[in-house]
């Protein structure tokens, strides 16, 4: 609308770096009709759309297409939220069904988590391999915190306790190796269900694995205005559909909060541009 306006360069569709993913419906609904309108404002912002797990299997098949029609239309990918948990729980042959499935329905993107299992390493990197053999980009989610992933109280999660930074780190780059395309960095035991955050955390996997191949979940404002203030505006972000504005708003550099406004910004050098 503005064009006199100079705002921080971002890469062109589709993505490798400052990926936004927004959450579809689960703590708040939302329809088809909603998404394309959501789309039609925020469209060229939003790089992936999660239709998060109790929703894959809640939703009519009409609802899910139309979801997943929308969102291509407007250069989107889909993602399938994590409902290999409770697949895997009913045998291998249901997990081939499943994946036959999002490949057969259009889907870009799946999603390996294990959040609520208690499951070795070998078996979380076989179902990452399975994944990837439908042929879409899989993304592995990784955290420190037994029991994320659903809406427990802090004080249960607290009372579950947290596992090795390292070993999720390990696990995430052992995930990489195997053919996962993006490791997604579960909030709980890290920015959520939390007294105080663990910044260390974001830390360990950054310096690990690199910016590109990490994707933060931020549902929060103050979360992802975290990541934006620590890690520039082209960390990977995964936020509420409610949210795309306000994170682009801190991508472009047009506006933030007290600490933020008039600071973040890119720097292209125009000999590597041509």
């Amino acid at each position: 609308m503005l064009p006199f306006l100079t705002l921080n360069s971002r890469q062109d569709k589709p993505r490798t770096r400052g990926i936004t993913e927004i959450r579809g419906p689960y703590y708040s609904m939302l329809g088809p009709r909603q998404l394309e309108d959501l789309l039609d404002v925020g469209g060229p912002y939003i790089d992936w759309f999660k239709i998060p797990a109790p929703s894959l299997a809640l939703l009519s098949s009409p609802c899910i297409r139309a979801f997943i029609d929308i969102s291509h239309r407007h250069e989107v990918k889909v993602t399938a939220g994590g409902l290999i948990e409770f697949v895997v729980t009913r045998g291998s042959k249901a997990v081939d069904s499943y994946f036959d499935a999002l490949r057969d329905y259009g889907f870009d993107v799946i999603e390996i988590s294990a959040g609520f299992l208690a499951m070795s390493d070998a078996d979380f990197l076989r179902l990452v391999t399975r994944a990837k053999r439908t042929g879409l980009k899989v993304k592995a989610e990784v955290g420190i915190q037994f029991g994320a992933g659903g809406s427990s109280s802090a004080e249960a999660l607290a009372a579950e306790g947290t596992s090795s930074v390292g070993a999720a780190v390990d696990r995430a780059r052992r995930a990489l190796d195997v053919g996962a395309d993006m490791v997604v960095l579960e909030s709980e035991g890290v920015t959520e269900g939390v007294k105080s955050w663990r910044t260390d955390v974001p830390a360990a996997f950054m310096e690990a694995l690199g910016g590109e191949k990490v994707l933060f979940e931020a549902a929060e404002p103050a979360v992802f205005e975290w990541y934006i203030k620590n890690y520039g505006p082209e960390v990977n972000l995964f936020v509420d559909h409610t949210q795309a504005l306000h994170l682009e708003s801190l991508r472009s550099g047009v506006w933030g909060s007290a600490s933020l406004f008039g600071r973040v910004v890119t720097y292209r050098d125009p000999a590597e541009e041509g």
